[in-house]
């Protein structure tokens, strides 16, 4: 993948000032009784006054603008009739194009705020990943440093690593090199230049790390039918460290 240019890097930066705050609206509005779907089209709806464009619609087929999973599944949900309950899990993964340049993000909530203190750690754990991961991010490092720091954060709680699933670069196209898998060595991988845009996705279960593709072929769920937690945020690289760009700040 190429650094992004001056004029791509503040596009991208549009793009990801759109992205948080339509993604932070979706999950404001993730509430007992309100379906998957009306969830999505509150975030068509404000994307479309915001001038962004929905990056995942028709992206390889997939019918909506968001991936919204529930519960046990992990990723790539499509936005349906189900019926959000006091207590679920729900994860919003979202991407927004905006002249050309795509920014990736995704956030885990908690209909009502009502759950368990495990449940409370396994966001807590993942969400903290996240950063860990971020947190190596400059020109010169390397991928394996990203994902040792994030599978070392999501070990400490005896968390899944769902490891069929990864990280990526991403600009021009939702997904680009280099992959970023959240376990792995420190020191090892691609090296990382200033100015380019890279996708860290942690993704951590209660149980196994193991996830099979259920009968719709979209979304993925764990085997064993444990709660997942997904966070996500869009990276650009800089000399000295890294912006994030879809930040709610």
């Amino acid at each position: 993948m190429q650094p992004k240019t001056d004029k791509e890097i503040k596009a991208i930066r549009a793009s990801g000032r759109m992205l948080a705050i339509t993604r932070d609206l979706m999950a404001k509005n993730v509430v007992a009784g309100i379906t998957t779907k009306e969830i999505a089209d509150i975030g068509r709806k404000e994307l479309k006054s915001l001038g962004g464009e929905p990056a995942f619609l028709n992206y390889m087929g997939f019918p909506d603008i968001v991936c919204i999973s529930v519960n046990s599944q992990v990723v790539h949900g499509i936005p349906s009739k189900y019926i959000v309950k006091s207590g679920d899990l729900v994860s919003i993964d979202f991407g927004v194009k905006y002249q050309g340049m795509i920014t990736d993000s995704a956030v885990t909530v908690v209909a009502e705020n009502q759950t368990s203190g495990r449940v409370r750690k396994l966001l807590k754990a993942t969400e903290e990943s996240l950063y860990a991961g971020i947190d190596q991010v400059k020109a010169g490092a390397k991928v394996g440093d990203i994902s040792n720091a994030i599978e070392k954060r999501l070990r400490q709680d005896g968390l899944g690593v769902v490891e069929d699933l990864i990280g990526h670069g991403v600009g021009h196209k939702v997904h680009e090199d280099p992959e970023i898998p959240n376990y792995g060595l420190a020191g090892t991988g691609p090296v990382l230049k200033e100015n380019m845009t890279i996708a860290i996705e942690p993704m951590a279960t209660l149980g196994s790390k193991e996830v099979f593709t259920e009968l719709d072929n979209w979304a993925m769920s764990t085997v064993d039918n444990s709660l997942s937690a997904h966070f996500e945020h869009t990276v650009l690289v800089l000399d000295k460290g890294y912006e994030v760009l879809t930040s709610s700040s």
